[in-house]
C-alpha cells in the first residue's frame, strides 16, 4: 500500500511548551501573570480569570497548579463519578478550566466551601466576565463576586508577532521576520487566529514543499479569507471564521 508522505507530514504532533519559561509575557496579559507569580498573597480565597480564547488562561492555570500543588478540573468532565471533592483530596488548591460552562452550580459552591474552609485557594478560568455567567445559585454568586478578578485583553502586534514566531518554533519552521510583520499586518487580532494561520502555513507549505515567504503568506491569507467569504454566514466553520480582513 502506497502511503501518501505529504498527509503524513502532516499528521505528525508539535510541541507546545507550558511552562513559565514559555508564556509570553505582554501588556494584555501583564495582570494576570502578576496574579499567578504573587501567590499565595492573593486577597481573596478565588481568582477569576477571564479572557479570549486563546489567550493563554489555561497555560497559567498550570504554572499556577505546578506552583500551588492544585489539582485541575475541566468544567467538562468536572462532575465525575469521583466527586470534584473527592479528586481535591487534601489539597489546598484547584482550578476549573472553563468554569463560566458549569451547570452544577452547587458542587462549584462546595469546591469553593471546602477550600475557604482549608485556607486554600481556586482558580476560576473563563471567557466572559462574572457578569455574564447564567448562574443561578444566589450563594455561589455571592462567593465569586469576592473573588479576585482580573482580566486579559486582546493582544496588541508585537504580542501576536511573539505568537506566530513561538508557533513556528514549536512547529520547527523557520519564518522570516518581514513575513511575520506582513501577516501581523493583515490578520485577524485574536488568539485562535494564530493558531488557525500558522497551521494552514505549515500544510500549505509541505504540499507545496516550498519554504513560509511572502507569496505564500499571501496566497494563505487570500485563501482563508475566500473560504470565509464563501462559507453560509449561519453554518461556517469555526476555523473559517478567524481570519479575516
Amino acid at each position: 500500500m502506497k502511503i501518501d508522505a505529504d498527509q503524513l507530514a502532516l499528521d505528525l504532533p508539535h510541541l507546545e511548551g507550558s511552562e513559565l519559561a514559555d508564556f509570553l509575557p505582554a501588556a494584555s496579559n501583564r495582570e494576570a501573570l502578576n496574579a499567578i507569580l504573587v501567590w499565595p498573597d492573593w486577597p481573596a480565597t478565588a481568582l477569576l480569570l477571564a479572557g479570549p480564547e486563546g489567550a493563554g488562561k489555561t497555560h497559567l492555570a498550570r504554572i499556577w497548579a505546578k506552583r500551588a500543588g492544585a489539582v485541575i478540573l475541566g468544567a467538562a468532565d468536572l462532575w465525575e463519578a469521583a466527586g470534584p471533592l473527592g479528586r481535591l483530596g487534601r489539597r489546598q488548591a484547584a482550578v476549573v478550566d472553563g468554569a463560566d460552562d458549569i451547570t452544577d452550580e452547587a458542587t462549584l459552591f462546595h469546591l469553593y466551601n471546602a477550600l475557604a474552609e482549608r485556607q486554600g485557594h481556586l482558580l476560576l478560568t473563563g471567557s466572559r466576565p462574572l457578569a455574564e455567567w447564567p448562574i443561578r445559585l444566589p450563594d455561589l454568586r455571592s462567593r465569586l463576586r469576592t473573588a479576585w478578578h482580573v482580566r486579559i485583553d486582546p493582544p496588541c502586534d508585537a504580542l501576536l508577532a511573539a505568537l506566530l514566531i513561538k508557533q513556528f518554533a514549536d512547529r520547527q519552521l523557520r519564518v522570516d521576520p518581514g513575513v511575520v510583520d506582513y501577516l501581523v499586518s493583515r490578520m485577524e487580532r485574536s488568539f485562535p487566529a494564530v493558531r488557525l494561520l500558522v497551521t494552514a502555513l505549515d500544510r500549505a507549505s509541505l504540499r507545496a514543499r516550498r519554504p513560509i515567504r511572502l507569496t505564500l503568506a499571501r496566497d494563505v491569507l487570500a485563501m482563508l479569507r475566500d473560504e470565509a467569504t464563501a462559507a453560509p454566514a449561519d453554518h461556517a466553520p469555526e476555523e473559517f471564521e478567524l481570519i479575516g480582513r
